[in-house]
C-alpha cells in the first residue's frame, strides 16, 4: 500500500471520524458513520491505501483495500 490507511472511528462525542494511521488529528468528522465511509473511501483511494471501518465498540467492521493488493482474491 503506498499511503496511510484509513480508519473509520465513531469518537466520544457520538460523531463518526475519518483518521489516518497514525495522525493526531481525523481528517474529516460528520455525525453519520455512513458519511464518515463514503469520505473515507475517497481518501482510501486517492491514496491507494486501506479503509478500515470499525463498530461503535472499536472492533473492525470491515477492511476495503485501495491500491496494490499484495493477496488478491482468487476466482
Amino acid at each position: 500500500m503506498k499511503g496511510r490507511n484509513q480508519h473509520v472511528t465513531k469518537r466520544a462525542d457520538g460523531k463518526w471520524q475519518v483518521k489516518g494511521e497514525g495522525a493526531r488529528r481525523a481528517s474529516f468528522v460528520t455525525t453519520t458513520q455512513g458519511e464518515a465511509i463514503k469520505r473515507g473511501r475517497q481518501i482510501s483511494s486517492n491514496q491507494h491505501s486501506e479503509l478500515i471501518t470499525h463498530r461503535p465498540d472499536g472492533r473492525i467492521r470491515a477492511k476495503d483495500s485501495h491500491g496494490h493488493d499484495l493477496f488478491p482474491p482468487r476466482g
